[in-house]
């Protein structure tokens, strides 16, 4: 085998390999998340908004969740009909509406946010500090290359910047936040989960 067609065999597993982690991963989140009745993107909206300064906007969460303001819109329009949120506007401003979280998504995000850290500790435990260093090295490298080709005039610096898993306090900040948790989510949260 020529070192040309070893390294495009190469470069085809890796992609492949890369989805299907992706899936795996995703399966797995639905699994967990579900436990609290509350799905992988649901989860997802509900963390943003901690992680974020209030009050928050739709645009906000699209910007944290690197998704369109469209789509994001769509899925708070489904966590309000399931309680999960709810929209008010501004007395300033009455354009604007802000997002905010009901006590029903407090009460499935907390102890949803444990089970989702003890599960990345999990995955993760078999990669040192170095090696999970590297792995979000090479995995910024490929997003910023896939949002270069989908924005040819994007600021990839601009992009970087206002990215929430680059806010150093982040682990802290959702920790924070589940430790004024009622003791049966923590008990919920804290529980032994079964392999996946």
């Amino acid at each position: 085998m020529t070192a040309k067609v070893e390294s495009e065999n190469l470069a085809l597993r890796l992609w492949f390999l890369t989805h299907r982690v992706r899936d795996l991963l995703r399966n797995c989140e639905d699994q967990i998340f579900g436990e609290y009745n509350i799905t992988t993107e649901q989860y997802a909206v509900l963390a943003t908004m901690k992680c974020l300064d209030e009050p928050v906007r739709v645009t906000d969460i699209a910007r944290g969740l690197e998704r369109s303001p469209n789509s994001v819109s769509m899925m708070i329009d489904r966590m309000v009909t399931a309680g999960l949120v709810r929209r008010v506007r501004d007395r300033n401003d009455r354009r604007v509406v802000n997002v905010f979280i009901t006590d029903k998504g407090e009460n499935a995000l907390k102890p949803a946010i444990l089970a989702g850290w003890e599960f990345i500790r999990e995955i993760l435990s078999p990669l040192s500090y170095e090696d999970r260093s590297t792995f979000v090295s090479l995995l910024e490298t490929l997003k910023y290359r896939a949002f270069k080709y989908l924005n040819p005039r994007g600021d990839v610096e601009e992009m970087k910047r206002n990215e929430i898993t680059s806010q150093a306090d982040l682990v802290e900040r959702l920790l924070r936040y589940t430790s004024t948790s009622t003791p049966e989510a923590k008990r919920q949260g804290g529980k032994k989960r079964k392999a996946v």
